[in-house]
């Protein structure tokens, strides 16, 4: 029987849900319920056929899809978070991609026998990590320092780096094709990219004006943009074909550059839209996908799988880090993890649709090989990746770390002392002069909401193993422990009482405030402090013990204490610190204290 168009539209959006929270219960990459899920529905089932289903508007509507995706990819690409890299990441990212592309392009060549214009795409298409899979590998991985920052900022600025060059790519091959000779061939080129660069160049000029001017009321700048970005998109393309991606890639370049506009709540919507359409196009793309066609590749397929992961990213890496300090078993590391991404299925099945679209030969072959490319990247690495750090040596076995969420007073102060333990402490807070004083304090503070995409895949928590909530804001700590209990367990999250407790709060609003004893409110620490008051590190042990600090400091309030074997337990009045420990209490009178 078939379904009605409404129930299948449902169906996809309920997939979707399923399959992000799937992947949120599981804490693997969201890429493999998505990819399941839309693979039963689709080829095994035959549920959702998505060329019946929607049509000559699939093309049109993935499409636009696309163009959301790469333009809030692109407004994470700053220039001045660039410069700041070190070599590797700037190596990997510019010579390492290429050759990533050179070797792919030849192995689909050379193994599979696919045209050079399908497999230079596919090289293209497959250079792309990307932070969606990357972020919750290295939670679950939890390499080194050195390896997390390589891998997190390679995937962050390869995204859009690596869909420009695509893109170029796909120009390229495009103008070669409706050419007749080498001279047309450049000249279709070079307007494409000039209609693409100069379309984004000025609607984000423009745009970024209004923004920065306020010409747009706050409620109506989300929807603006995305409106710009459409237009953007469908004009481009109507001035000179397939220019629209490379349009929005520069428009969104164009505004997350721009001095003086503020693009955080920009970035938060597009991460929310994107996350949506992510989801629902990869389970449409994953529908499509002919099972048939990728069985029939068979061993050629299995071949170009094993030079992907023991040719083309050891040969990546072996250049990229030339020279870097990284030892060799961080390299081999680097050597095994590079997952490809939604990012690469969803640019894949778009170029597909345009060549078949176009009449293009072989243009089937482009889906099936990427997403083999991408299960086996992302299958085997998620397995392995674990295993082998602890094999090389290279995993943070026990991590010590404290993310603060807030970078107010109270929080900037208790993570100084933290720091004096030797405690990895991170801050976050959503106030600019919080982030600004906590910088300027030397602290390592994210700018931006934690529980927010881009804080998965810019906040580094490899090292931490704590997170404590002292935002003056009920809501903002209820949401960051909502969000990071399930990463860490509950007993390793803590959240402050904002004030006294009042009458007709229910225990459901106030279950996750136990951090300190119920007197000891975000209130009460920020007024002690305000009046001189001192957090204090102090040493106990069989000499000095509690009841000789309790007696020699009749007005300290214990905050912390950190055990010998370097792990920091949160105090309240119920709890006596083993000894040997180090105790960090907040001390109202300082000529009553003993340190």
């Amino acid at each position: 029987m078939e379904l009605p168009v409404p129930f299948l539209l449902v169906i996809i959006a309920i997939a979707s849900l399923l399959a992000q929270w799937l992947a949120w219960g599981l804490r693997i990459p969201a890429i493999l319920p998505l990819l399941l899920i839309g693979v039963g529905l689709g080829p095994v089932l035959h549920i959702l056929q998505p060329d019946l289903l929607f049509g000559p508007l699939l093309f049109p509507l993935v499409s636009l899809a696309v163009a959301i995706i790469l333009f809030e990819g692109a407004l994470t690409l700053r220039f001045d978070e660039i410069r700041g890299l070190g070599g590797v990441v700037r190596n990997l990212v510019t010579v390492g991609m290429l050759i990533t592309f050179a070797v792919i392009s030849l192995a689909c060549w050379g193994i599979l026998g696919l045209t050079p214009q399908i497999s230079a795409l596919i090289g293209a298409v497959t250079v792309v990590t990307g932070p969606t899979v990357i972020a919750p590998l290295m939670r679950v991985v939890r390499p080194t320092a050195g390896i997390n920052q390589v891998l997190r900022w390679e995937g962050i600025v390869i995204d859009p780096v690596g869909a420009i060059f695509t893109l170029l790519v796909f120009e390229f091959i495009t103008a070669h094709q409706t050419s007749t000779g080498g001279l047309h061939l450049l000249m279709t080129l070079a307007q494409t990219l000039a209609v693409g660069l100069a379309s984004g160049a000025i609607f984000g000029f423009l745009l970024g004006n209004a923004l920065k001017r306020g010409w747009l009321p706050g409620y109506l700048q989300n929807f603006a943009v995305l409106a710009i970005v459409l237009m953007t998109f469908g004009l481009s393309n109507a001035l000179a074909d397939e220019s629209g991606l490379l349009a929005v890639t520069v428009l969104g370049i164009w505004l997350a550059n721009m001095k003086e506009v503020e693009t955080t709540d920009i970035v938060e919507f597009k991460e929310e839209l994107s996350a949506i359409l992510l989801s629902a196009l990869f389970i449409i793309l994953a529908a499509r996908l002919d099972i048939q066609a990728l069985w029939a590749m068979g061993w050629p397929l299995l071949g170009l799988l094993l030079v992907v992961q023991f040719v083309a990213r050891p040969l990546c890496i072996l250049v990229s880090t030339y020279g870097s300090s990284l030892s060799w078993r961080e390299k081999l590391l680097l050597c095994w993890i590079a997952p490809r991404g939604i990012v690469a299925a969803a640019v894949s099945s778009l170029f597909a649709l345009t060549l078949q679209n176009d009449g293009y030969d072989g243009a089937d072959q482009l889906v099936t090989v990427v997403f083999a490319i991408i299960i086996g990247t992302v299958v085997l690495q998620s397995l392995t990746s674990g295993w082998l750090a602890r094999l090389l040596g290279v995993q943070q076995r026990k991590p010590r770390g404290v993310l603060i969420v807030g970078a107010n007073t109270v929080a900037r102060t208790l993570a100084q002392a933290l720091k004096k333990l030797d405690i990895p402490v991170q801050l976050s807070d959503n106030s600019w002069e919080y982030y600004r004083l906590a910088r300027m304090a030397g602290l390592p503070t994210y700018y931006g909401n934690v529980w927010s995409e881009h804080a998965e895949n810019y906040l580094n928590l490899s090292d931490t193993r704590q997170v404590i909530a002292l935002s003056p804001n009920r809501h903002q700590n209820a949401l960051a422990v909502l969000h990071f209990k399930h990463i860490f367990g509950e007993n390793r999250v803590f959240s402050i009482r904002t004030g006294q407790e009042t009458k007709g709060r229910s225990e459901k609003e106030t279950r996750h405030e136990r951090l300190f004893d119920k007197d000891v409110t975000w209130a009460r620490l920020s007024s002690l402090l305000a009046k001189g008051a001192a957090v204090k590190v102090t040493r106990l042990n069989e000499n000095f013990g509690w009841e000789d600090y309790l007696n020699a400091n009749p007005g300290a309030t214990p905050l912390f204490a950190q055990k010998e074997d370097g792990v920091l337990m949160t105090m309240n009045s119920q709890l006596t610190p083993p000894l040997p420990c180090t105790l960090v209490a907040i001390v109202e009178n300082e000529k009553s204290t003993s340190s």
